[in-house]
């Protein structure tokens, strides 16, 4: 990787870059303008990294894992990727000779609306470890544009805004218009028999979205790896559009136009409607559709093996059931576009998907009522129900008599589309993120699957990565650990047990208690 010599070399490229960008006087710029010139520095030094890592990938044939989730709570980049780049004090120098507050600068950086609780936080967790291994594995999602919310007290009240983090771009992304596909929805899906006897899906009079990709790299720590995690648009496709308005439908065309752009609008749109449940529903059929047949056609281009090894080549993680419709799309793409058998393509899919698990509560799983599903998905409703037709013999052939049984495991059921019980069914691997949550799915929530597939089911214990939630976020306390035993830990962190024997040392307790009470101060 090229890096700044020394803040010498910082200031030069950074003077030519604001000029470039911004056309003014160095005194003239805003934080944001010096955020967003460090920030495409920054690309600028990995760019060559990150085309590298992609080819060597590819010459290797190494396996890569996608991991799926329809958030990502990557927080902001600026600190974390100087970090990553060993290149923090040349740049805090450098601004500071040039008259800013590296601090300052960070600040103006705006929180990325693409992820708000835990299951976001492992997901960036988890992309961000990868990278930091030097390990094959990406993200993909949505590229929200309006976060959950800003929150603002006014006159002693909380007021919730629309959170437009993107309202001054977002230099870390890069927008990739060649790599866009189509997803659809809607209209009539139906089998009929080909020339050779063999049933063939017809799926007519649906409407196309047109699924733009905008990747954002992720930096390993100091080892030259960078990652992609991949963000999904959703834009109209001009020619559902012209085809709407030549028949002379404007209501109809815009209808259309506006459904399209809510797709990528809002993080978690409001679902105690009907309406919202709609957007939500096409939210996730949406990414996965976009990032399954963007995996396809890359497996295809750059490893030129047969579709039969894909499994070999590919993982796919999704997080939680959000993403679980990655099982009926990969049959689809499988079936209708590879030409493969549904033996064939159901043994690739389940080597290919992994599931996290979220909820141990029933009642709190996802579900989706099969006349809204059906609607909107009716290619991938056929393939679920055939799914579920196909599961449930194998279960009343071995229990016959035994509906109970058939209840709890059913993905079709009760007007209802279960999603777990699709993510567990289509998985060859299922873990909890706790030992305790894992134990309860193997004994009550999932027990009837856990006696089916014993062998899937392990435990992941959720952790998290302690570049960002030590390193950068308590540089004291980092500082502390490396005058006690070393820096090593910062990239081997299991290293921080050798911090045991200080547990009952006066003299670091005291240093300690001093770090606490500085970080409470900057708080």
């Amino acid at each position: 990787m090229k890096k700044w010599q020394d803040k010498e070399e910082f200031k030069k490229l950074f003077t030519e870059k604001a000029h470039i960008l911004w056309e003014k006087d160095l005194r003239d710029m805003t934080l944001n303008e010096v955020y967003q010139t460090i920030a495409y520095m920054i690309r600028d030094l990995v760019s060559e990294d990150w085309i590298r890592t992609n080819e060597i990938y590819a010459e290797q044939k190494v396996k890569q894992v996608y991991y799926f989730s329809i958030e990502f709570l990557i927080g902001r980049l600026l600190e974390s990727n100087l970090l990553g780049i060993d290149m923090d004090d040349i740049c805090r120098q450098g601004l500071e000779d040039l008259g800013w507050d590296l601090n300052k600068v960070i600040q103006a950086e705006r929180d990325p609306g693409l992820g708000n609780g835990g299951l976001g936080r492992l997901a960036a967790c988890f992309i961000d470890s990868l990278a930091a291994l030097q390990l094959p594995g990406h993200g993909n999602s949505i590229r929200y544009q309006y976060g959950l919310f800003n929150q603002r007290i006014v006159d002693n009240q909380q007021v919730e805004l629309p959170d437009n983090w993107l309202v001054n771009g977002y230099p870390w992304e890069v927008k990739k218009v060649d790599k866009a596909v189509y997803v659809r929805f809607g209209g009539n899906a139906y089998m009929r028999p080909d020339e050779d006897g063999n049933l063939e899906c017809v799926h007519e009079k649906y409407s196309s979205v047109r699924a733009v990709p905008y990747d954002v790299p992720i930096i390993g720590y100091h080892n030259n790896t960078v990652n992609t995690l991949r963000l999904w648009r959703a834009e109209y496709s001009r020619e559902q559009l012209y085809q709407e308005l030549s028949i002379g439908d404007r209501r109809r065309a815009f209808r259309y136009k506006d459904s399209v752009q809510q797709i990528s609008r809002f993080l978690y749109p409001d679902d105690s409607n009907e309406d919202g449940r709609r957007l939500r529903l096409m939210q996730e059929y949406f990414f996965v559709s976009a990032g399954l047949q963007s995996i396809v056609r890359h497996y295809k281009k750059k490893y030129h093996e047969s579709i039969y090894k894909f499994d070999r080549y590919v993982a796919i993680h999704i997080n939680d059931t959000h993403p679980a419709l990655v099982i009926p799309e990969l049959m689809r793409i499988l079936m209708d576009e590879e030409g493969i058998s549904w033996d064939a393509a159901w043994n690739i899919t389940v080597r290919t998907v992994a599931y996290t698990n979220h909820t141990i509560l029933p009642e709190a799983m996802e579900k989706w009522s099969i006349p809204m599903f059906k609607e909107l998905l009716p290619r991938i409703y056929l393939i679920v129900e055939e799914i579920n037709n196909r599961w449930l013999k194998e279960v009343r052939s071995l229990y016959p008599g035994d509906e109970s049984r058939a209840r709890d495991v059913a993905v079709l059921w009760d007007g209802q589309v279960h999603m777990a019980h699709l993510a567990v069914l289509g998985s060859h691997s299922v873990n909890g993120v706790a030992e305790i949550h894992s134990q309860i799915l193997k004994d009550s929530t999932l027990h009837q699957f856990y006696t089916c597939f014993p062998h899937r089911f392990s435990n992941k214990t959720n952790g998290i990565s302690h570049r960002r939630w030590l390193i950068e976020a308590n540089p004291q306390l980092a500082s502390l650990i490396d005058d006690a035993i070393g820096d090593s830990w910062r990239r081997t962190p299991s290293k921080l047990q050798d911090l045991m024997p200080f547990a009952d040392d006066p003299a670091f307790q005291e240093q300690l208690t001093r770090v606490k009470k500085e970080r409470k101060e900057i708080l």
